[in-house]
């Protein structure tokens, strides 16, 4: 009989706590705290291996956080065998009081019981084009809360817009460019929040730039063309959701892929009694958030009707590709219109976000004749 050794591996960016735990004697054993490099966890292996055996198979591992991946690239680079486990599937007592050396071996025990998830591990490039594209998205959001901001000003001084009602148009920033303040330090802040509004838009345009050349890579650049064949889906959207997800045939089917994304409704049922809630907004957040925004385009297109810009990105495309989103276009579509016909519209944008990512996972593992 194969002799196991489980190793829980508490990490911290200031230092790593390590138990051992044996499931052949139900005991915890070897606590130590040293310094956070994993060549200290090298050498505490085999000095295991030394006490018990070098056939002994030692398997460690520690909770998803801060440290990503880079911990279990450099274990297994050694040859030791390691996972990385889902927090949220851990088990967890009330009022569970947290110490370093109570989570290693609590680790250690998920371990050696089996009661969790391990995480998918990406290779370096996804995980690197994966980041890029999320600092990409951070300058999305400062550009937007700059336009509030500067919006706030403006409202605080009693300065409005008197052509469209529409903000941040061709003809709102020439408003902008010629705004004068009376006050000459309001200008001065004003005018700082307009050159920073300029440097974001133009590092935003280059990391749009870099992020096409990427989608052209052999390595995405069939994928990504799939996924443009969707209405709302465009080549960051679909690089974005490629990098994060990297294997989509880890997921059994479509409505996996969509609990995944926190897009199914969570439940709190008992007996008889079935309460449905809101949707979980457990798991990846980034996608989740993308595909939300790409759903809202079903909003504005009518059935039937490509638009010319979808038509462009379709060509090229095989034709069962094509076939099949142009079946997903037209039915969420018509969900959108269905489900807003009778309830709230975030209402609607959530559901054709979660038929639109079950589409996804269908076209990227080449289930092209189910229609979900």
């Amino acid at each position: 009989m194969e002799s196991i050794l489980y190793v829980g591996m508490d990490v911290h960016t200031s230092n790593y706590t390590l138990c051992t735990y044996s499931i052949e004697d139900d005991r915890e054993f070897g606590l130590v705290k040293f310094e956070p490099d994993y060549l200290n966890i090298v050498r505490y292996v085999k000095r295991l291996k030394e006490h018990h055996g070098q056939e002994t198979r030692i398997i460690c591992g520690y909770e998803a956080g801060g440290l990503g991946y880079s911990l279990y690239r450099s274990l297994t680079a050694n040859s030791i065998e390691c996972v990385i486990l889902a927090p949220s599937t851990m088990p967890k007592a009330p009022n569970e009081r947290k110490t370093d050396y109570r989570d290693a071996a609590k680790i250690a025990r998920c371990l050696a019981y089996n009661s969790y998830r391990n995480v998918y591990i990406p290779d370096a490039e996804d995980e690197a084009v994966k980041e890029y594209i999320r600092m990409r998205d951070n300058t999305k959001d400062h550009i937007k809360q700059l336009k509030q901001r500067i919006l706030a000003l403006c409202t605080r001084w009693r300065k409005e817009f008197n052509g469209t009602k529409k903000c941040w148009t061709v003809a709102h920033m020439k408003w902008l460019q010629h705004l004068e303040f009376d006050n000459p330090v309001a200008q001065e802040a004003f005018d700082e929040y307009v050159i920073q509004l300029n440097e974001a838009n133009a590092r935003l345009k280059r990391y749009d730039e870099r992020i096409e050349k990427w989608a052209d890579l052999p390595r995405y650049a069939e994928k990504v063309a799939r996924l443009t064949c969707f209405c709302g889906i465009k080549t960051h959207v679909a690089l974005a959701t490629i990098a994060e997800v990297s294997d989509f045939n880890r997921f059994p089917n479509a409505n996996r892929f969509a609990s995944y994304l926190g897009l199914v409704p969570g439940e709190y049922s008992s007996g008889n009694n079935i309460n449905r809630l809101g949707i979980t907004k457990q798991g990846n957040s980034h996608i989740r958030k993308l595909l939300t925004e790409a759903a809202q385009c079903y909003a504005r297109a009518l059935p039937g009707r490509p638009s010319a810009e979808l038509l462009k990105r379709q060509r090229g495309n095989d034709p069962k590709v094509i076939s099949y989103a142009n079946k997903g276009n037209e039915r969420l579509k018509r969900k959108y219109r269905s489900i807003a016909a009778r309830k709230p519209r975030p209402l609607a944008v959530i559901a054709t976000a979660r038929e639109l990512a079950c589409f996804i996972w269908g076209m990227m593992t080449d289930h092209l004749e189910q229609v979900y």
